[in-house]
């Protein structure tokens, strides 16, 4: 059995198969989640139910978050009940979610304060990503805490980057995304065009996968839009969520991000039509009620 405790908060598609992995790892695992199904789940794979984020805190030397959005990262780690209630000296807070690295910054002071240290260590990869335990974990925050949890990180992912300070992480995270949203927002573009054009869409992505225009974006995302599957491996609500982390970020900063702009306001569009827990895929289908065509089939 690996020896360091580990708390993980946030059970959701992500957080799930991510604690499950760590199980598998051999670590002692205390789990807590705001629905109970996840819950069960894991205990029944032999994780212990951790009741509240303090209680999590209080068995944990190494505690994980994996939350939704800042305003949820701040309530469990300073809210009532919350895991600085129950953080002991010498122990990590390693936050996995996607949030403002004002934020990361705001909450490492407050850790730093009761005798712990803080990570910020956002994942890309998707459900599938976290299923297969190939995440790419991008890393800020003190690098002999970074060290001491590297083998924790192994356990869930692949690529693991240590980048600097506390807020390196989710800025990088915000590099991420933009990148994704912006190549998602191309490939739908390239497709919805072969396709009112009347060219083959599946021929069209075949022979632009043998190029310079090759990416895993056209090569997975691609597909799911040929086939019409939309079902959620990351919402279109969260990628809007992160894309205005990065625009606010960039505005902090003094950076304009015109196109990330564009591809922001179109999920806004996809959220108005009923489609926000939709794969970020589906952007295609907005482009398609435009263009009055459909991709695949």
């Amino acid at each position: 059995m690996a020896h360091e405790r580990i708390g993980f908060i946030g059970l959701g598609i992500m957080g799930k198969p991510m604690a499950r992995n760590l199980i598998k790892a051999g670590y002692s695992l205390t789990v807590h989640n705001r629905s109970r199904g996840a819950v069960d789940e894991l205990v029944r794979d032999g994780a212990k139910d951790g009741r509240t984020p303090r209680a999590v805190a209080e068995e944990s030397d190494i505690i994980i978050t994996m939350l939704p959005d800042s305003p949820d990262v701040q309530q469990v780690v300073t809210g009532p009940g919350g895991v600085l209630e129950g953080l002991r000296k010498g122990a990590a807070l390693v936050d996995m979610s996607t949030i403002s690295p004002m934020v990361t910054q705001e909450l490492a002071k407050a850790v730093r304060a009761k005798g712990a240290e803080m990570l910020d260590a956002p994942v890309s990869g998707g459900e599938k990503g976290a299923i297969d335990a190939t995440l790419s974990i991008m890393v800020g925050g003190p690098e002999e805490t970074f060290a001491r949890v590297k083998p924790v990180f192994e356990a869930m992912g692949k690529n693991i980057v240590y980048i600097g300070a506390s807020g390196a992480g989710q800025v990088t995270k915000a590099c991420n995304q933009i990148v994704v949203a912006l190549t998602i927002q191309a490939v739908s573009e390239a497709l919805t065009l072969a396709a009112k054009a009347g060219v083959d869409t599946g021929k069209v992505r075949q022979a632009l996968l043998g190029g310079f225009a090759q990416s895993r974006i056209l090569d997975v995302h691609g597909q799911r839009m040929l086939e019409r599957n939309f079902k959620p491996g990351f919402r279109v609500r969260l990628h809007q969520k992160d894309l205005n982390i990065g625009l606010s970020t960039g505005k902090n900063l003094g950076v304009p991000l015109p196109a990330t702009a564009i591809v922001q306001e179109a999920f806004t569009a996809l959220q108005g039509l009923g489609r926000g827990d939709q794969d970020h895929s589906s952007l295609v289908t907005l482009l398609e009620d435009l263009a009055k065509t459909q991709v695949g089939r």
